[in-house]
């Protein structure tokens, strides 16, 4: 009896040893939108859940959105460098000259309307032509929208020069430029500060994609939604999903394992999908309240692409101070998205 009792209470303290060695990476991973956003429910958690089952139950990966761990949405990627979280997923213009390189894929009509496309190309791109700009992270993934879109308080714009001498939102230094290629000023916030400043007249307007339109309810604050023809948009937005770059090192090669399979070349493809679909369901929604959707003739898209493309110029000057080949970067970028083209 005492053998039989010995026997048990060892498998009831192996037990319980199976049970905590069972999660014994642990890791905060911390965002800026709401746990509501498509970006939490159907992004950063289907990835979490994916790297927890790839490790045999040997992460937990616990999501704190909405700048629950303080800070604002520009201080992301410095909580990830210096560890003060493990994983974040940000906005790269919020930290504007961060990421020259990654930049190109924000350009206008660089990006067109292809999240997929251009997630894959920035994959192909990211060991040649973009890792030597994220120093202090381990990248998970890269990924951007669909795309901006015009959101309008009450004015509908089919040409640049309906812009002109508005104040429109934008996250990021490229989109500055856009903005001021329109003839419009830029107004920089955090997306999350978009709806006050709509209904309070600090902006006119804003360049962003139609998937934000259900969390942030805009379609309570604007009444037209414009996009160029065939789904054009006016450039895009990159973003990362990062963790801090001594904690990956410290990890077991079985757990970096499960990270890089969860983040591979087929997700970076499916976040692309995710971004789309929400995207059809953000402008929907906006219809449905009685917003109007205007798509751009051929002719009207061509007139913001020859006014827009003094913003390529710029750009490729501006890094090429920095010593990178911005034109090189912006013909690679064309071709590897040309490249890995989905049919819409």
């Amino acid at each position: 009896m005492r053998t039989t009792i010995a026997i048990g209470a060892f498998a009831a303290v192996m037990g319980l040893a199976s049970s905590v060695s069972a999660q014994d990476h642990t890791f905060r991973l911390h965002h800026l939108l709401s746990a509501q956003a498509p970006a939490h429910t159907q992004m950063l958690e289907p990835w979490a859940a994916r790297v927890e089952e790839l490790s045999g139950g040997q992460v937990d990966i616990e999501i704190f959105p909405a700048m629950t761990l303080g800070g604002r949405p520009p201080e992301l990627i410095s909580q990830a460098r210096d560890g003060v979280v493990d994983l974040i997923w940000t906005v790269n213009g919020y930290t504007p000259g961060l990421f020259p390189r990654t930049e190109v894929f924000e350009l206008p009509f660089v990006y067109v309307n292809d999240p997929v496309a251009t997630n894959l190309a920035m994959y192909d791109m990211f060991e040649s032509d973009l890792r030597q700009e994220y120093q202090g992270v381990e990248v998970m993934f890269l990924h951007v929208h669909a795309g901006q879109g015009i959101h309008m308080v009450n004015r509908e714009v089919r040409s640049p020069a309906d812009l002109d001498g508005l104040r429109m939102r934008i996250p990021t230094r490229t989109g500055a430029w856009i903005i001021e290629a329109l003839g419009a000023t830029p107004v920089a916030m955090p997306v999350p500060e978009l709806p006050q400043a709509l209904q309070t007249g600090v902006v006119d307007g804003a360049f962003i994609p139609w998937e934000i339109i259900p969390p942030l309810r805009i379609q309570e604050q604007t009444e037209y939604q414009i996009e160029g023809a065939d789904m054009a948009r006016f450039g895009t937005t990159t973003f990362q999903v990062s963790m801090n770059a001594d904690r990956w090192n410290s990890l077991p090669e079985d757990i970096q394992a499960a990270f890089r399979e969860a983040s591979n070349r087929e997700w970076w493809g499916q976040v692309g999908e995710i971004w789309r679909a929400s995207d059809d369901f953000g402008i929907n929604m906006a219809v449905n309240a009685g917003n109007t959707h205007v798509t751009l003739t051929d002719d009207e898209t061509a007139a913001f692409q020859a006014a827009l493309e003094p913003v390529v110029d710029r750009w490729i000057e501006e890094v090429s101070g920095m010593g990178i080949d911005g034109a090189a970067l912006v013909a690679h970028a064309r071709a590897a998205i040309a490249a890995n083209a989905s049919d819409m």
